[in-house]
C-alpha cells in the first residue's frame, strides 16, 4: 500500500468558535493520537484530505501526516460529519506502527451469480455490507470478494465462509451470516396456492 503525505498545522487553537472559522477557511480540525503520544490538535486542508482518501483505499489510506516538521504514520479514525451538508467537521487521526496489526472495516462486494436460487425465485439478501478485520496497515485489502455462484436455495453465507487473504482475520463472529436466501414474493404465493 502507498502512503499519501498530508500537511497539517498545529497552530489551531481548540474550541467551537475557532473550529467554525478553520472549516469557513477550508480546514478541517482534528487530533492525533496514539500510544505513547500525548493528543495533538491539528488542522488540515479540507480538499487535500478528500483527495488523500479518495483513493481506492479510502478511510483506510495509510497516511504520512506532516505537522509542522512532525511527523506521524495515521490513519483517518473517527471522522464526524455536518449534519446537514455532509461534509468533514472533525477527523481523529490515529498514530499506527506498521509493523503491528490494526482493525480496519472493508467493504463487501457480492460477486457471480446464484442460478439455483434465481430459477426457484428465490431472492440473495446481503445482510453485512462491510466487515472489521484485522491486520497490518499495509495489508488492509481494499474489499473482499463474496462469490455468490455457488449458493443453494436456503443457503447462507457466513463470515467464517470468506475467503480473506493471508495475514487478514475477521474480528466479527464467525457464525455471522454475510449473504442469506430467501423466499421472493412469487416463490411465497405458489407456496400459499399449495396449501
Amino acid at each position: 500500500m502507498s502512503q499519501v503525505t498530508l500537511n497539517a498545522s498545529t497552530s489551531r487553537t481548540t474550541g467551537s468558535r475557532t473550529s467554525r472559522r478553520l472549516r469557513t477557511a477550508g480546514s478541517i480540525p482534528g487530533v492525533v493520537y496514539g500510544v505513547g503520544a500525548e493528543p495533538l490538535a491539528v488542522a488540515v486542508n479540507a480538499k487535500e484530505f478528500r483527495t488523500a482518501v479518495s483513493g481506492e483505499q479510502g478511510l483506510n489510506t495509510l497516511l504520512e501526516l506532516d505537522a509542522d516538521g512532525r511527523r506521524f504514520l495515521v490513519m483517518a479514525r473517527e471522522i464526524q460529519r455536518h449534519p446537514v451538508r455532509g461534509t468533514v467537521a472533525h477527523v481523529d487521526f490515529q498514530i499506527v506502527d506498521p509493523n503491528k496489526p490494526v482493525v480496519a472495516d472493508v467493504a463487501l462486494h457480492i460477486i457471480g451469480d446464484a442460478v439455483e436460487v434465481r430459477h426457484a425465485d428465490w431472492e440473495v439478501d446481503q445482510q453485512l455490507f462491510s466487515l472489521e478485520l484485522r491486520t497490518r496497515p499495509d495489508q488492509i485489502p481494499t474489499h473482499i470478494d463474496v462469490d455468490i455462484t455457488e449458493l443453494r436455495v436456503g443457503g447462507t453465507i457466513r463470515i467464517a465462509d470468506l475467503v480473506l487473504p493471508a495475514g487478514v482475520e475477521p474480528v466479527g463472529e464467525p457464525a455471522t451470516a454475510v449473504v442469506a436466501t430467501h423466499a421472493g414474493r412469487s416463490a411465497k404465493a405458489g407456496a400459499v396456492a399449495t396449501e
